[in-house]
């Protein structure tokens, strides 16, 4: 390893271990080790010792270095100078680095199938020449090899050992495996791998990898675009395990997935004080509490900023305390009457759970935790966690959905006889026709048709210019045929051009360690919907921005409502799975959208299309503008009804283009202000991308809309 600069390798090899308590290194923590170790030996003035260590790669050489140092007269002083021994625990870290970067490692190389017949290779030879482009001065002789083959279905194919150090190679014009040109042009790096076991027919699938806590922040699976991957010791074991068939596998947590909808049920994990000492107090009294009682009434803040703000001017202004800014603002305003409450102790017990039923209120009888809401506690006792607890005192985990039903369903195996059903305490306000008649205008007759469509069909797209109220109409169409305001069975999701299956359906996302397959918001939508016979609406804004057949992926047949209940096998789990019967899909489409494709016709069949035009003349808007009562705003009206006429007239536009009356309604009080904003910034920037050549219309309307408000 000589003439090697090994900072950046030592950065790595920090980033990769961990603490004795299982804990990653901090990047500021490895940031000092790596500035100690380049500087602070020049303070020592010891001769012929490099000032920056990296430069010194032999585990021998450096033995020799650390003692020469740790023996200098003003070593303590210049240790203590950091504050935190940062300089004689990079000098441990950075020798036993250097131990193993001697020991014989371990290396996967990959090879995709497109270019070079991998599998034929293995198969065949004894020893294959393998391209390296990292880690050339750390791949040795002697170290072990991995073969992987790339891809969805991919993983480990053989296993070898390294005939000899990176070397300079001529390409081979003749080789057989290549399915393309040469990709070397010229003299590249490479190694010979003697290949000692042929694992064609028994892949260590990538898959497994993933799945697994311990091994699915390999490089290759977190990093994959190279030819060549350090393994760690302890990766190298779960794989040789998998191979002996001896595994066992610790699943991998879970990632994050999309949001719900701000108006359903949240969780929230929750520490109730330090060591969880209130904890029985907190559970016999029906409550729970937060700190920070010094501060007062957290009713009393109008921001969040100003809560933080309160704190530093009591605790101090050393501190940002967003953490603790963020956890009250929350608990005071965010969290709601119908939440879950995950009760923790430390980072490895959940010792209760329960459900909220009271809003916020400031207790001054008591001492401490003057912060309180009442609480239903449903559960207590002790459960083993799988892995970290989050180490906030509050912390909403409602985004994480995988892991709230873990929750869930681990405390559910302890069958707790006082397990209170959640359903018990949702209570929605009803919704009627009548009230959807009140809010969208539209006839009765057309929203009756529009109504049987959706349940006739299943699936429906709303089409229309901007601002006409899909949006809007949707929701509350979903409310009508439930009955009530049932947030927690209507879904609404955004498609735009990057959307995916994986985003959608399943796939793998990036997690705070690596990839974890996890569900996506359809696919767990349709699992809520299963076991109940009430209708659920999943609801698509811009479905015409996505493609709609790499999205739905195999399940675009099973939307149709003659496939509902029929199951097929997913694509990234063996799992066969079915949309239920009680699901109902609104997309909603803009007309006026002219950069994107419409719907293909392969999925016209799958859809009822119903089309919602400006609502200028129906009864309900006569009945809103009546209510106004502003000449100003009637006049604007009449200009919009005869633009929209010209802009159904123009050969380059449409109907599709006409301008909507979501534009003029509001529950905002309408004045002369509000009348020319909209006016100023919404219709006449809206002309000027319909006519952007053809200014004289854009004049000449403009000077119309202008005139119907002026005084």
């Amino acid at each position: 390893m000589n003439d090697t600069y090994l900072k950046t390798a030592f950065q790595n090899w920090m980033r990769r271990k961990k603490k004795p308590n299982g804990e990653p290194y901090k990047p500021n923590t490895i940031t000092a080790y790596t500035n100690t170790l380049r500087k602070d030996t020049a303070k020592l003035g010891i001769e012929n010792i490099p000032s920056d260590l990296f430069n010194i790669t032999s585990f021998n050489e450096f033995n020799d270095v650390y003692h020469t140092i740790k023996s200098a007269p003003n070593f303590k002083e210049i240790d203590l100078s950091n504050g935190n021994g940062a300089y004689s625990k990079g000098l441990e870290h950075y020798l036993q680095f250097l131990k193993e970067q001697e020991e014989p490692s371990c290396w996967i190389f990959q090879g995709n199938p497109k270019y070079y017949d991998v599998i034929n290779a293995v198969n065949d030879l004894d020893i294959i020449t393998w391209a390296v482009n990292q880690y050339p001065k750390q791949i040795k002789k002697d170290d072990k090899a991995y073969i992987w083959l790339s891809g969805s279905e991919g993983g480990i194919i053989a296993t070898g050992t390294i005939l000899c150090n990176p070397e300079t190679k001529d390409p081979v014009s003749d080789d057989p495996y290549y399915r393309t040109d040469t990709p070397n042009k010229g003299p590249y790096l490479a190694v010979d791998i003697q290949i000692e076991r042929k694992l064609t027919e028994s892949i260590v699938k990538r898959t497994t990898l993933l799945a697994d806590e311990r091994t699915k922040r390999m490089e290759i699976l977190t990093y994959p675009g190279a030819t060549n991957f350090r393994v760690t010791k302890d990766e190298d074991t779960i794989i040789e395990s998998i191979i002996s068939g001896n595994y066992k596998q610790i699943a991998s947590a879970p990632s994050p997935v999309s949001a719900p909808s701000s108006d359903k049920k949240r969780y929230w994990m929750y520490a109730p004080g330090e060591g969880s000492r209130f904890w029985d107090e907190f559970y016999n009294k029906g409550i729970m509490g937060m700190g920070w009682e010094e501060i007062g009434d957290l009713k009393s803040f109008p921001t969040k900023d100003a809560v933080k703000t309160k704190m530093k001017e009591i605790y101090g202004m050393e501190y940002s305390y967003k953490n603790a800014g963020h956890a009250t603002w929350q608990f005071a305003n965010e969290m709601k009457i119908g939440d879950v409450i995950f009760v923790k102790k430390g980072i490895k017990k959940i010792i209760g759970r329960g459900v909220v039923t009271s809003d916020y209120f400031f207790d001054e009888s008591r001492e401490e935790y003057n912060n309180i809401r009442n609480v239903r506690w449903t559960h207590k006792g002790e459960w083993d966690h799988e892995g970290k607890i989050v180490l906030k005192t509050l912390t909403d985990i409602t985004p994480y959905t995988d892991y709230c039903k873990k929750l869930e369903d681990l405390l559910t195996d302890a069958s707790d006889e006082n397990i209170i059903p959640d359903d018990e305490l949702s209570h929605y306000e009803s919704y009627t026709e009548e009230d959807f008649l009140s809010e969208v205008y539209m006839t009765k007759e057309k929203y009756n048709t529009l109504k049987n469509l959706l349940l006739k069909k299943k699936n429906l797209i709303l089409l229309g210019a901007p601002g006409v109220g899909k949006t809007f109409a949707a929701e509350r169409l979903a409310y009508s045929i439930m009955g009530e305001k049932d947030t927690s069975r209507v879904l609404t999701v955004q498609f735009h051009q990057s959307y995916s299956y994986e985003d959608f359906i399943m796939g793998y996302r990036p997690s705070e360690k690596g990839f974890s397959l996890s569900s996506g918001p359809f696919y767990q939508f349709c699992k809520d919907a299963e076991p109940d016979d009430r209708e659920y609406f999943f609801i698509i804004d811009e479905i015409n921005r996505g493609n709609l057949s790499k999205i739905f992926g195999e399940l675009l047949m099973l939307i149709e409502n003659d496939k509902r209940g029929k199951e097929l096998r997913l694509l990234y789990s063996d799992e066969q799975f079915s949309v239920p019967k009680n699901v109902y899909i609104i997309g909603m489409m803009n007309t006026a959208d002219r950069s994107l494709a419409m719907i293909d016709y392969a999925l016209r069949r799958r859809f009822a299309f119903f089309e919602f035009e400006p609502a200028f003349e129906s009864e309900g808007f006569k009945k809103y503008q009546a209510r106004i009562a502003n000449i100003k705003f009637d006049r604007l009206i009449e200009t919009v009804i005869t633009l929209n006429s010209e802009i159904s007239e123009d050969a380059s536009l449409g109907s599709g283009f006409r301008i909507g009356h979501s534009y003029f309604s509001t529950n905002d009080g309408i004045d002369d202000e509000w009348i020319s904003e909209v006016v100023e910034y919404e219709l006449i920037p809206l002309l000027k991308e319909y006519w952007f050549d053809e200014l004289s219309k854009v004049e000449y309307w403009t000077g119309n809309l202008r005139g119907a408000v002026r005084d």
